[in-house]
């Protein structure tokens, strides 16, 4: 994390979805590396690179990206998290199985990057995601 904002600046996302939320914020620029499966928003396949599948990763890339935290998604990515977290590395692993869970993850996920609100919409980011 940088030691200037004590907030993540160089984020892995895993899955799609902390992708999605990232560029819908427009914090895509802390995000340094993805998962292959990712196609929303389309422009993310063609700036990022991509360091895993879903159930398996590549650990060397990810770490040579240096990042500040990495998410991540259930219990099927429980053997990638337990990796990185041994290589030094900060990892959230979220557990969303429904629309109203990956709707609540993306509130904590806020809370957890410390990113500032939407305009216009301080107490949450539903409105922008439906």
């Amino acid at each position: 994390m940088s030691v200037l904002s004590g907030f993540p600046q160089r984020i892995v996302c895993l899955t799609e979805e902390t992708t999605e939320t990232l560029y819908l914020l427009g914090e895509d620029w802390r995000i340094v590396g993805i998962s292959g499966f990712t196609v929303r928003p389309p422009q993310a396949r063609k700036e990022k690179p991509r360091v895993s599948a879903f159930t398996s990763a590549k650990i060397d890339r990810i770490v040579a990206l240096q990042p500040d935290l990495v998410l991540g998604f259930s219990d099927l990515q429980a053997d990638i998290a337990a990796e990185l977290v041994r290589a030094g590395i900060e990892v959230h692993v979220f557990n969303h199985r429904s629309i109203e869970d990956i709707l609540r993850t993306d509130n904590n996920a806020v809370m957890l990057w410390q990113l500032h609100p939407l305009p216009g919409d301080e107490s949450n980011i539903h409105d922008c995601l439906k």
